[in-house]
């Protein structure tokens, strides 16, 4: 039986919210998205005042509103449902915010620590350990995926595309399909 291509979406997004919950309560609200800035910020030992710390937790702030906007609710937090419905609208209405652009590159700017302009593998292992807690031998895997053009790194456009796919592929097998695990 063939998944519908919103299924695979949805999956998706079932999975990220998972991640998120980070007290497991069955909700998101703006402690799980402050938690996660902090996640990135302690696991590369940025500094309050770094612009890259700064402009996560803006990017944060600022999708977590759009979220709220997206899914019409009258509550600070959101249920799995709601997180999904609100992130398929985000993501085509980029009228206030480009999720797919501005997470990416927020995110990109802090995993690539040497400011190269690139994620090596040694920086790409320590998001997915330090940050993502993933210790398995998959994340080198997906890493190979992601550097499509094979040159050893994850240039900006490579990891941009991967959060395109993430939030917007019907491909089950596609790179950002597979970043919270194979669907």
């Amino acid at each position: 039986m063939t998944t519908a291509a919103q299924d695979v979406i949805t999956v998706k997004l079932e999975r990220t919210f998972d991640q998120m919950d980070a007290n497991k309560d069955g909700y998101l609200d703006w402690s799980d998205y402050q938690k996660l800035g902090e996640r990135y910020i302690e696991g590369y030992n940025l500094s309050r005042d770094d612009r890259r710390a700064r402009a996560l937790q803006t990017f944060c702030q600022i999708y977590w509103l759009e979220l709220l906007r997206h899914a019409g609710v009258d509550s600070d937090r959101l249920t799995k449902d709601q997180f999904v419905t609100a992130n398929r609208l985000a993501v085509i209405d980029s009228s206030r915010l480009n999720v797919t652009e501005g997470g990416g590159h927020a995110i990109f700017d802090v995993i690539d620590v040497d400011g190269d302009n690139e994620i090596s593998k040694d920086e790409f292992a320590r998001l997915m350990r330090d940050i993502w807690r993933d210790t398995s031998p998959v994340p080198m895997e997906l890493f190979a995926r992601i550097d499509s053009d094979g040159d050893g790194a994850i240039s900006r456009h490579e990891f941009i595309r991967v959060v395109r796919e993430h939030f917007l592929s019907s491909d089950p097998d596609a790179p950002g399909s597979i970043f919270f695990g194979h669907i």
